[in-house]
Parts: structure tokens; C-alpha cells; sequence
């Protein structure tokens, strides 16, 4: 196992739609031990979530764990890690919830973003298996923005309002009082 670099902002591969994986790449030792990095590499950042294309890989990728201690992003509920394969998001309602987002492709910085507060999610599982998840609030947002990450965007590019971009500094000063 190994920590991956996570490429920042600036770097090509952010910007491009990753190509979805084929049904004999799911269960194949290279897709293995690159979610067993990713794992690492999401750990040793400290983050929730983490895109494949983050680590220079650009394939419909994802892997997603929130821990039981609460954190810098609160009291959501405890999820088990899971990868999501070539996940595809529908829109259940037009109402949307703002938070501020942060990334580990774009270090230091937090941006208010407004996104869909309840969706459906469909992706393949490690078996390759069908699967599906209804979410809602924050944690819809985290999949969103960790998906976003697969269609070539960021949370900056979902921002209305650009004068809500902060230096996570500046933020925990002026935006958390």
C-alpha cells in the first residue's frame, strides 16, 4: 500500500471526463490495490472522499468514508468506506442546500457552493454489482462534489458567488464567528 500524490488545481487531468471502467477492470488486482492507495492516501489527508482522477488516475472512480468522530465537517453519520464505479447522479428535487466546500485538489481554500439537497446515486460495487443509494443534505453534497470530480469539475465551478472563496484562515475568522 502507498500514499498517492493528489494533483492540484492546474493539473490537466482535473479538467477531464474520466472514462469509465469496463466490467473486466472492477475486479482485477490493479483496480484493487489502486482503491488500497487511494484508502492510504485519503487517510493520510485526512479527508472524506476522494476521486480517482485526484491521483492522476482519470476513470469513473471514487471512494468515500466519514468516520465516527466528528470533525471539521460535523456530526454526519458514520459511513463504511465504500468505492463507487462509474456513478451517475439523479437530481430527486429542485431544492438546494448551500455549505462550504473544501478540497485536497485545491488546498487551503473553502467556497460556498449550492447543490441539490436530495439525489439518487446508481454506480457498480467491487463485485460489479448494480447498486444505489438515496441521499440528502451534506452528505448528498460530498458525493456530488466528489463525483463533480469525475465529469472534469470543481467546487469552484459551482460557485455563484465568487466573493465566498476563502483562505481556510481567513475563513475560521470571518465566516465561522
Amino acid at each position: 500500500m502507498a500514499v498517492l500524490e493528489i494533483v492540484r488545481m492546474g493539473h490537466p487531468v482535473l479538467r477531464e471526463v474520466a472514462r469509465p471502467l469496463a466490467d473486466e477492470e472492477i475486479q482485477s488486482p490493479d483496480l484493487i490495490q489502486l482503491i488500497e492507495d487511494m484508502t492510504d492516501t485519503l487517510h493520510a489527508a485526512g479527508g472524506i472522499g476522494l476521486a480517482a482522477p485526484q491521483v492522476n488516475r482519470s476513470m469513473q472512480l471514487a471512494i468515500i468514508e466519514i468516520g465516527e468522530t466528528p470533525g471539521r465537517y460535523g456530526d454526519l453519520p458514520a459511513a463504511p468506506l465504500i468505492a463507487y464505479i462509474n456513478p451517475t447522479i439523479t437530481v430527486l428535487s429542485t431544492e438546494e442546500e448551500g455549505f462550504w466546500e473544501g478540497c485536497l485538489s485545491i488546498p487551503g481554500l473553502r467556497g460556498y457552493v449550492e447543490r441539490p439537497h436530495y439525489i439518487q446515486v446508481d454506480y457498480l460495487n467491487l463485485q460489479g454489482e448494480p447498486s444505489r443509494i438515496l441521499l440528502e443534505g451534506f452528505l448528498a453534497t460530498v458525493f456530488q462534489h466528489e463525483f463533480d470530480h469525475l465529469q472534469g469539475k470543481l467546487f469552484i465551478d459551482r460557485m455563484q458567488d465568487t466573493r465566498l472563496l476563502s483562505f481556510e484562515d481567513e475563513f475560521a475568522q470571518f465566516q465561522l464567528e
